[in-house]
């Protein structure tokens, strides 16, 4: 019997993730949806003053939909297939496909017990967190991080987003606790399921 339950159970949750991924909608007027909403922040951002108070709604599917046909571009070598989760209360989880053989071969040590040396190729990464913003600035609370479906530390985490970040500016990348000021004038994000709202 109890075998039984667990056979409906895994039935149920797959019937359940079939709908989502069908629920979700990643299509070319989606992703100039949101291209057009990202012209009308900033130029509401360029406004001032008379655009207080503004509030532009994205959704989960137009910005998933952006990442498929138009974001690559913006991402560093070796991360593809970006994908965001707006889950709702803040809270938001992102997945890419991330290439770790560059990133290894330049941290491992060479020792036999080098952790290091066990990474490479081309990984799911997934990362859990809540999005706080207010009065302008944000900041992202990590709760949960895994590679290939293993938890990692946010040590490792960091290593991962400090490689991809670095820029000739930044050499030292972007710190996953930092404080960051939102552009384009935005006072806050409320983030709800399936869709963020921007508040400027």
């Amino acid at each position: 019997m109890r075998c039984r339950s667990r056979w409906i159970a895994a039935i149920v949750l797959t019937v359940l993730a079939l709908a989502s991924l069908e629920a979700a909608i990643v299509s070319r007027q989606n992703a100039e949806t949101f291209a057009q909403k990202v012209a009308q922040i900033r130029r509401q951002g360029e406004a001032g003053g008379s655009s207080s108070g503004r509030r532009t709604a994205l959704s989960q599917d137009e910005l998933n939909s952006w990442f498929a046909f138009d974001g690559q571009t913006y991402f560093p070598a070796g991360v593809t297939s970006p994908q965001v989760t707006i889950v709702g209360d803040g809270r938001v989880a992102g997945q890419a496909v991330v290439d770790l053989e560059a990133m290894a071969k330049r941290r491992s040590s060479g020792g036999g017990l080098d952790p290091w040396k066990l990474v490479g190729g081309r990984v799911p990464v997934s990362v859990a967190g809540i999005l706080h913003t207010r009065d302008g600035m944000g900041r992202l609370e990590v709760q949960s991080a895994d590679i290939s479906g293993l938890p990692v530390p946010p040590a490792f985490l960091q290593e991962l987003i400090t490689y991809y970040s670095r820029t000739p500016e930044r050499p030292q990348g972007v710190r996953l606790d930092d404080t960051f000021p939102l552009p384009a004038g935005i006072r806050q994000i409320e983030v709800g399921q399936g869709q963020a709202v921007v508040v400027q």
